[in-house]
């Protein structure tokens, strides 16, 4: 039986730090290569839209600069060439979504997890960057946050406060650089979609059949484990859930060979 494939999708809320220390030697044990796709500003620029966007929403919660993939590989993979492996996998995901990526290809600590961390935008930038010119001067406060009058952003001493701004007729107070938020990657059967094409390139990539991955589809008769992050306080619990549903797998493992159909 084909062992299911891992791909796990997480909303990243500050993508420059996360880029850190997916590719950082300082973070990481076992870091073997870095692929990106576009120069780092291009984040810095993205979180920078992306926060501000969300506060003009005006949306409770968090603001999702950028989203993760986590891609377990066969451990064989180890025998291919790091860089070339992680620009193929990349590649291949950028040429499908058309987005740009920074990705990373590590082992955990006791090598026992072969896995790529690949990291893309939900924006692309725009063809020519779209500016708004002042028609009169502008003021803003501290927090950013566009203000009438002048007064408003004067001390006791009628001095400009410190991180207030002031924006002259005729110059730029907007340049929007980026598109809109691309939808797919919010629609449900996104990360589904994602596991199925995941599951396709890495079966075109083992040299060995007994390797080869199937891909978790819902409401199957196999169901799916959870992964458990740093620092859960429902780890016992989870570590308990998790060894009940590989029993139960195992089990469909020996009635699907024995010749049980799969609605039985």
């Amino acid at each position: 039986m084909p062992r299911n494939s891992f791909v796990q999708m997480s909303k990243l809320h500050n993508v420059r730090g996360r880029i850190y220390y997916i590719s950082s030697d300082k973070k990481q044990e076992n870091l073997y290569a870095v692929y990106e796709t576009t120069d780092r500003k291009f984040w810095t620029e993205l979180a920078k839209c992306n926060q501000a966007e969300f506060k003009k929403s005006g949306t409770e919660g968090k603001c999702i600069e950028a989203r993760e993939f986590i891609i377990a590989l066969p451990e064989s993979f180890v025998d291919y060439p790091p860089d070339g492996l992680l620009k193929y996998m990349t590649d291949k995901f950028k040429s499908r979504y058309g987005v740009d990526c920074i990705a990373a290809l590590h082992h955990n600590k006791r090598k026992t997890n072969y896995h790529i961390h690949l990291i893309f935008a939900e924006r692309n930038y725009l063809d020519e960057p779209i500016e708004k010119i002042a028609t009169r001067n502008m003021f803003y406060d501290e927090k950013g946050n566009h203000v009438r009058t002048k007064k408003e952003i004067l001390d006791e001493n009628g001095t400009i406060r410190k991180r207030c701004k002031v924006i002259k007729k005729g110059e730029v107070y907007e340049r929007q650089m980026f598109t809109i938020k691309d939808a797919r990657f919010k629609q449900e059967h996104f990360l589904d979609e994602v596991k199925v094409f995941y599951t396709d390139v890495i079966n075109g990539l083992v040299k060995d059949e007994k390797e080869k991955l199937s891909a978790f589809k819902r409401g199957d008769v196999y169901l799916a484990t959870k992964k458990i992050g740093k620092n859960n306080p429902k780890a016992d619990k989870i570590t308990l859930n998790n060894k009940v549903i590989q029993d139960w797998n195992r089990t469909v493992d020996h009635a699907l060979v024995s010749g049980m159909e799969r609605k039985e």
